[in-house]
This record gives structure tokens, sequence and C-alpha cells, in this order.
């Protein structure tokens, strides 16, 4: 592979000249074997792609329901030290490190996928699943790209008996259930404007903006199948801080702050408030904005319109250490879920704000973290406000798919509901990279203030050998 070192603007002028070649086509796959029926002890048979550190993670409580029997284990990087762990606990389930050879060799034994791999490689995996008639759990978010969203979409649309869940792991918990009810019950009504905010330190904080061209090329380690890693990207040479975790870090390969957070911050608000995709995205501040990695801080405004009787509603996403967001009075402090997962790097540390949101709503504002953490009104010295109660969550995230597999209950962030949140991070990192605001025509999925940026909604085209993955 020849090292990709262009600029921003010629790699998104050739994804321009290329991307005919991709639109939005239909798709041929092998139509496999749809597991309809389970006995009430048995377990489902779960392969599992993407072992290693958050993969590994999901695996273990997946695993710790006691409702999925692991039956594959696959890895690019089979046998790195990041994947011992997860191969130490199952050391006889049969290893792969691509995919589709492990569906080749196990199809007739796999029921279903957990994908616990980059944010760009989803879309692969989770498309020769779905095709193959396997259900799919998928780390949020679901895609890199809008296109690709959307095929995967119409995928499990056109598979119905699939099951799908995107691993927003808070959609199951306290957080989900009570702004259901907030809003069933009118405590909450007329939101006219939410503030989400992630202010902590990210990986690419250190790095110097002013980069001319990817990091020089370095020697890949034995163990990992770097050609594979890349699966329908175009064409990069190794190096250590594209893997591991440091993938989030580059426009190519991950979705920055706002596709690692948002859809823990704001599925909740983006689902019973009904919002739909924003009709406009404009960055308000990209500090440190480059050709390559994401901004070292970002503001973005996100607009939704009127919806029945709701009123318009605007998000303001604040990314940045150096970028908090004006707090009404009285905000005091949120708290920080305790069960945020750690990253590779180390856990979140609480800071002087952590992870979360501010609702702004006609009678009350509210204030909320990430993932699980329920909201709380923001006292204005009126009145006190007793919000209802709310019912407990039957099962998590986990078992909410496996209990899904085995029809025994419906996924909470089924690709239906999770496509359209995915979708509003797309649009956000097409802002952050561009640096243009989008308008975006909610109806025809088309944006109509940039030629440019409406074929990124596409994308480049994938590389040889990958483009069955873009037909339904």
């Amino acid at each position: 592979m020849s090292d990709y070192n262009n600029s921003r603007r010629k790699f998104l002028t050739q994804a321009i000249l290329a991307s005919a070649a991709v639109a939005t086509p239909n798709l041929l796959m092998a139509s496999g074997k749809h597991f309809a029926s389970f006995g009430a002890n048995e377990k489902v048979n779960l392969a599992c792609v993407g072992i290693g550190n958050r993969g590994g993670e999901i695996i273990r409580a997946l695993h710790a329901t006691g409702l999925a029997n692991i039956v594959a284990l696959c890895d690019v990087d089979m046998e790195a030290p990041h994947t011992l762990p997860i191969l130490k606990l199952f050391p006889d389930v049969p290893r792969f490190k691509d995919f589709r050879q492990m569906f080749d060799k196990m199809g007739n034994q796999i029921e279903a996928v957990s994908i616990g791999t980059p944010d760009f490689s989803h879309f692969p995996i989770t498309m020769m699943a779905i095709g193959l008639g396997k259900h799919v759990y998928v780390e949020k978010p679901m895609a890199r790209t809008f296109n690709e969203v959307e095929l995967m979409m119409k995928a499990a649309a056109k598979h119905k008996k699939v099951v799908t869940q995107m691993g927003n792991q808070g959609h199951s918990e306290a957080n989900y259930f009570q702004f259901k009810k907030l809003v069933e019950t009118g405590v909450m009504k007329d939101v006219t404007a939410i503030t989400a905010h992630m202010n902590a330190p990210r990986r690419w904080h250190t790095w110097d903006p002013k980069i001319t061209s990817f990091p020089p090329a370095e020697p890949v380690p034995a163990t990992l199948d770097w050609d594979l890693w890349q699966m329908h990207t175009q064409g990069h040479s190794f190096n250590k801080d594209f893997v591991n975790g440091q993938w989030r870090c580059w426009f190519d390969f991950g979705m920055g702050a706002l596709g690692d957070w948002g859809a823990h911050i704001l599925d909740t608000a983006h689902e019973f408030l009904d919002l739909g995709l924003p009709y406009e995205v404009d960055p308000l501040k990209l500090a440190g904005h480059n050709n390559f990695f994401y901004p070292m801080s970002t503001t973005l405004s996100f607009k939704f319109p009127k919806r029945g009787s709701r009123p318009p509603v605007e998000i303001k996403w604040f990314d940045g250490v150096d970028n908090l967001p004006p707090l009404p009075a009285n905000y005091g402090v949120q708290a920080l879920d305790p069960n945020i997962p750690p990253p590779s790097t180390g856990a979140i540390k609480p800071a002087a704000l952590n992870p979360g949101k501010i609702i702004y709503s006609k009678e009350h504002t509210f204030k909320g973290g990430s993932h699980g953490s329920i909201l709380s009104v923001i006292p204005d010295g009126k009145t006190n406000v007793s919000l209802p109660t709310f019912e407990q969550s039957p099962s998590n995230h986990f078992a909410n798919f496996l209990k899904a597999c085995k029809g025994e209950e419906k996924t909470r962030s089924p690709f239906h509901l999770a496509g359209p949140l995915s979708q509003v991070f797309c649009l956000g990192v097409m802002a952050q990279w561009t640096g243009e605001k989008i308008v975006f025509d909610r109806k025809k999925k088309v944006i109509t203030s940039s030629k440019l940026a409406n074929d990124l909604l596409i994308g480049p085209p994938p590389r040889k050998g990958w483009e069955q993955y873009y037909k339904v």
C-alpha cells in the first residue's frame, strides 16, 4: 500500500470523482439461516469480532448474562497482548483473523455476532452478518459515514427476523426509563434547547494540529494483519497511532469525541423528543482544525425543526478541555456516572464539569450525565418539582439483546432508532472536517449547501474486493 499522505481537500476531491461508482445500490448477499425459536434454557450461539480492549469488555458483559454460548473469536491482531485475556477466558473456542473466513467455516453454528472493532470497520462485518441472517450487536456509532448507516438500516429492514442492537448501554438503564416517563407524563415538554458537553482530555490533545501528512510508516507488528485491519478503506501505511483506540483521533477511521460520547449523552433526548435528522449543522468553533485529526475543541450547533406540536430544538455540542459551555444559575455539580467503561488510556476522571447535558424546556431546566445517569431539575428558587417514579430496567443492554435473539424482548436500540442518531453524528463530523455549515434536506437526505459535502455522505469508494457490502 502506498502512504496515504494527501491533504483533506485532495482526498475529498478524489472521493467526489469516485463516489458515483458506489452510489446507493442493492445488495447481493447469501441468505443465511434465521434462528427463530429457542428453548427457555437455551443459549444464543455468539461469535465475537474484535476481542481486545472495548471488544473484550463487550464479550465479558454478554457472557456474564448467562445467555450466550461463545462459539467463535475473531480479531485481525489475534494473540496481541490486548487479546490475551479473552483467549485465556475461552481457550478452546475457534479463532479467526478474518470475519469472512469465520462465517464461511462456522456460519451454521453462529446465531448472533458482537462487533467491538473500530468505527470504520463496523460496516462490512455488520452487512455480512445481516445478509447471512445473524443477529447483530455493534458498538456505537453504527458506522463512520452517513451512507453506510443508511445501508445498515436498509439491510436490517430487509432481513426482518434479524435482531439488531447498537451498543449505547445507557439506553437500557435508568436514564432511558426516566426520560421516557418524563415525556409521557408531560413533566418535560416543549424542549427548545439542549447543551451537550464532553470536555475531558482526548487522545489527540497532545498532537500538533499543524500536521501536513499522516505519521510515517512503521514496522507492522507480527501479530497484526494490517491489510485486513484497513478493510474497505483507502490505503494507509501502518503507524501505532492508527490502532488500539488511537483510530478515534482520525477523520479517516473514527468519529472523534462526538461519535464516541454523543450516543451516551444524547440518545434518550433524540428518541423521546422525536428529533430525527437536523436541517442545519453549523461549526461555531473548531480550535486546532486540520486535515487529518479532530479539532482540539469543537462547538457545533444542530438545528431540528418543529415536529407536530413540538417546537424547534437547537442542540449545542461542546468538547475540548478549554471549551466549557455556559451553565445556568444554580447548576451545582453533575456526578460522573460510575458505570462508564474506562478507555484503554485509563478511567475518565471526575472534573469540574463531567460529561452530560442540560435540557431547557418550557417549565423546567434539567441536568444529567451520560450513559445511565438520571436527570434532575435545576432549582429556580420558586417551585419544588417532584419527578415521577419510573420502572426499573428488566434487563441490561447485553441481556436485552440476547433475550431479543430468543424472542423474549425487543431491543431498545435497534437500527431503525440508532441509525438516525448515528447519522446526526455523521453530519456533525462532516461539519468538523470540512469546516463548513451543513444545510440538510431531511426528506431527500441530501446536503444542499455544498456538492463537496453532499458527496461525502457516501464517501470514497471501497477498496477492490469490498464492493459487495454496499449493496442491499
